[in-house]
């Protein structure tokens, strides 16, 4: 059978995948154009297998919400480089799996990647697996969270690497989009002083022990010091200790006692945070390239 142009024109709006690859396909298959789709999804899971290993540690952070305004997604997936990223074949996966995570309220990563990703369409985990093979960077769903509540959610997306949703009771949207770029500007670890992990306090006392120690001063002196530090400490963690940034001379917490408000609690994602990435020397990585 002829492979004419208008059939790998098809081939490539159906695929995604390339002009050659396309039309080589399609010669494989005597032009079967059904057989060449099969075949091509199959070469795409197994070079998506291939790239498994590959970091990504660049992506986006999406966010869609509730039309009540009382539920919202924020979600992170990652690809190789910003340049993918960017491109608008990503931006509407991860806007897609957001919408996915709204509708379907997933109960962890491993049910959202089996759940279609749009109304009778392949998995969340296929679509993944077939990106890879049309834009050739491997990618990953790595994390999500889902916000309800009878108070209101707000969010702030500062770019397309930081999300922040707040769970608000009382206040309005100004207040919820103030406390989100807040959130997103001074990284708090938690609300309020009861959400800290007694570990984490454990280990800064050790450390401001071992700092106070070197001083030389008597052991109540330096018990003072260690609890004034403590102190400091928590105020700089925590949303309701930290100085609001658009006033700094008060706290959110008077902030949120003067709206008669309050946060039950706030999810902020920064895309790639905590993934180690690989660092090659660029020579080493051009030899290598020559070599293999």
């Amino acid at each position: 059978m002829a492979i004419t142009a208008a059939l790998v024109k098809e081939l490539r709006e159906r695929t995604g995948a390339g002009m050659m690859e396309c039309k080589k396909a399609l010669v494989e298959t005597n032009g079967d154009l059904e057989t060449a789709i099969e075949e091509m999804r199959k070469s795409g899971l197994a070079k998506a297998d291939k790239k498994a290993g590959r970091t990504a540690a660049e992506g986006l952070v999406v966010i869609q919400t509730g039309a009540d305004g009382k539920s919202a997604a924020v979600v992170e997936v990652n690809s190789e480089t910003d340049f993918v990223a960017k491109g608008d074949d990503f931006i509407n996966f991860a806007n897609a799996i957001a919408e996915r995570v709204l509708a379907s309220k997933p109960a962890d990563l491993d049910a959202l990647m089996a759940m279609p990703l749009t109304d009778g369409g392949e998995s969340v985990e296929d679509s993944r697996k077939a990106m890879i093979a049309k834009l050739g960077e491997n990618m990953s769903v790595r994390r999500f969270e889902l916000v309800e509540t009878n108070g209101l959610v707000a969010s702030y997306m500062h770019g397309s690497r930081i999300g922040v949703l707040v769970d608000l009771q009382g206040g309005d949207e100004t207040l919820g989009k103030d406390l989100a770029m807040h959130i997103a500007a001074s990284r708090p670890v938690c609300v309020s002083e009861e959400q800290v992990d007694p570990a984490l306090i454990e280990k800064e006392k050790e450390i401001f022990s071992a700092q106070a120690a070197e001083s030389g001063k008597p052991a109540d002196i330096i018990e003072k010091m260690i609890g004034g530090r403590i102190k400091k400490f928590l105020k700089e963690i925590t949303l309701v200790g930290q100085p609001f940034v658009k006033d700094p001379d008060q706290t959110v917490e008077k902030l949120l006692k003067g709206a008669g408000a309050s946060v039950n609690r706030f999810i902020r994602f920064e895309v790639g945070e905590g993934i180690e990435k690989k660092s090659e020397n660029f020579a080493d990585e051009v030899m290598a390239q020559v070599k293999g």
